[in-house]
């Protein structure tokens, strides 16, 4: 790299980032704790192979552009002060979010807050694509990042580099909204700093992680000696698991902080016919729909895991409409409701829906297109979070999944594999914390939502406000009645 005659950049990495940089991987994960280094880790990385590689174009992408600016530009470890040098001797050049070097190599900084963001990219030639924070990014935006980055245009590569570009380089804690994503396709099923090649569904790269915790970063003990002290004062278990020892197993700032697999999960079991069985659903058609099938449980059962109690619900069956993350199957509201009735044997004595399937918008709603199929629902009660006395659905749920005396007053068989890949993962709205982010891939816990509400349960000692009844619910109620009578 030349000397701008005004010292030499400061550039060195520890031992880990060392193995970042150097990896033959061409697909890394970068972190797992904060404080690992992987912010510094990328402007390092990006500043060596554009001086060391002419031509190349690097982008780096931040979820918040104010997050990119005050992360990457601004501070004594930013861009600026790191290339303030070159910049005086004119090697570099700095305008607005694009850094320019004497040899034609670009860094590009960039952000994508929300899905739709992404098709700014939709023309973008990127050699290396350097991703800040992983998590933060849904899976639609990361498959749709990684799939412009080509060789197109690509420079004349270093013998040393030669089958290394393309390539990406993220960082990223546990957590957030792309947790479960990222974990599944750089954690599970294989050891930290194993190489292995991706199929090409997965974009056919060599991925590798490259676990960092607090401890590989020793210039956090005198940049900042009060950190990790820090850390272990955030308040939730989880979270100081997630972020100080970079627990991949746990989930950060969940919404449903609650959940427990070992709790919540359990194995199939012959329920007592005379149980009340009842139906849930979540339209969707661009997005997944949902549908579930619960039990109410008519006594306090034993089970393999624990005693069941009497009054909760037991989600034994669901269908999920989905052909990628978060994407639907684009299926008629004919073609859901005969899968439905395919799916089910059984008497089922109501459903619940969303009411938005009950708005008629210049002909007949889906609703009505699925009851000319016999399959039948009541607008289920859609608040989410409480208000004027009263509750809310998210914590109906909530509550539930607490239960009482140690068990939980909600069940679902382990068949429910969709429950039980997304509720886990979703997270707080950041501008309504009382409620969830609704750009997650929230659709199976809106079901959920509407079989709690549908059936009322408080703790000892809450007073939730009362639920709205109306001839829907006292036909239902009738329904009710009538099979346990001839049960």
């Amino acid at each position: 790299m030349p000397d701008s005659g005004l010292g030499t950049l400061d550039l060195a990495l520890h031992h880990k980032q060392g193995q970042a940089l150097l990896s033959r991987g061409t697909e890394v994960l970068y972190g797992g704790a904060a404080g690992g280094g992987k912010s510094h880790l990328m402007r390092v990385a990006s500043i060596i192979w554009a001086a060391e590689i002419p031509g190349l174009q690097i982008y780096l992408f931040r979820r918040i552009r104010e997050d990119l600016v005050k992360n990457h530009m601004e501070g004594p470890k930013g861009y600026r002060a790191m290339l303030a040098g070159w910049v005086i001797a004119g090697l570099a050049t700095i305008v607005e979010d694009e850094i320019r070097f004497w040899n034609g190599s670009k860094i590009y900084l960039c952000h994508c807050k929300d899905e739709k963001d992404r098709f700014k990219y939709l023309g973008a030639e990127i050699h290396v694509l350097l991703v800040d924070e992983l998590t933060t990014f849904t899976e639609v935006i990361y498959r749709f990042l990684r799939g412009r980055v080509r060789a197109v245009g690509l420079p004349t590569l270093p013998e040393k580099y030669q089958g290394l570009f393309p390539r990406i380089l993220c960082g990223s804690n546990p957590g957030n909204v792309g947790h479960h994503f990222v974990k599944a396709a750089f954690i599970d099923g294989h050891e930290p700093e194993a190489i292995w090649q991706a199929s090409e569904s997965e974009g056919g790269m060599r991925r590798q992680f490259i676990k960092a915790r607090l401890d590989d970063n020793p210039s956090m003990a005198s940049d900042d000696p009060g950190y990790e002290t820090r850390l272990a004062g955030l308040g939730s278990e989880a979270l100081v698991r997630a972020m100080r020892d970079g627990d991949w197993d746990v989930v950060a700032g969940a919404y449903f902080d609650c959940w427990r697999r070992a709790r919540h999960v359990i194995r199939p079991f012959r329920m007592p016919e005379q149980w009340l069985r009842f139906r849930s659903f979540d339209w969707g058609s661009a997005r997944p729909f949902s549908v579930g099938w619960w039990a109410v449980a008519g006594e306090t059962t034993p089970h393999e895991s624990g005693l069941i109690p009497r009054g909760a619900l037991i989600r034994y069956r669901e269908w999920y409409g989905a052909k990628g993350p978060n994407e639907g199957l684009k299926m008629t509201a004919e073609q859901v409701a005969d899968g439905i009735l395919e799916r089910e044997d059984e008497k089922v004595v109501y459903s619940v829906a969303d009411p938005a399937i009950f708005a008629e918008d210049g002909g007949p709603s889906i609703a009505e297109r699925m009851g000319k199929r016999k399959v039948h629902f009541k607008p289920a009660d859609n608040k989410r979070v409480a208000a004027r006395g009263q509750v809310g659905g998210w914590d109906m749920l909530r509550q539930r999944m607490i239960g009482e005396d140690g068990r939980p007053m909600l069940f679902c068989v382990e068949s429910c594999v969709d429950s039980i890949r997304t509720i886990p993962l979703l997270q707080h709205d950041e501008k309504q914390p009382e409620d969830l982010d609704t750009t997650q891939e929230d659709h199976a816990a809106d079901d959920w939502r509407y079989a709690c509400m549908s059936r009322p349960w408080t703790r000892a000692g809450t007073k939730p406000g009362k639920p709205k009844r109306d001839r829907w619910d006292r036909a239902f109620e009738d329904q009710e009645a009538d099979s346990w009578r001839t049960a």
